[in-house]
């Protein structure tokens, strides 16, 4: 399945890898896109929930929309 979000609050290259080192620790499986300059992530999924992905996002200090 796939999960699109709305990230605000990443800035550079590292918040880039935060995000994606944080949704791969819920899904290790998860396909993960992101779009910093137009605030997207898009993580494809068989088997976490879009609460569970959106939490990870959420702990690392970004707010998702």
């Amino acid at each position: 399945m796939e999960h699109v979000f709305s990230v605000t609050g990443m800035t550079c290259g590292h918040c880039e890898r935060a995000v994606q080192q944080a949704l791969l620790a819920v899904d290790a499986q998860a396909q993960v896109q992101i779009d910093r300059p137009a605030n997207r992530v898009v993580v494809k999924s068989d088997s976490a929930s879009r609460e569970a992905l959106a939490a990870a996002i959420a702990e690392e200090g970004y707010t998702v929309a």
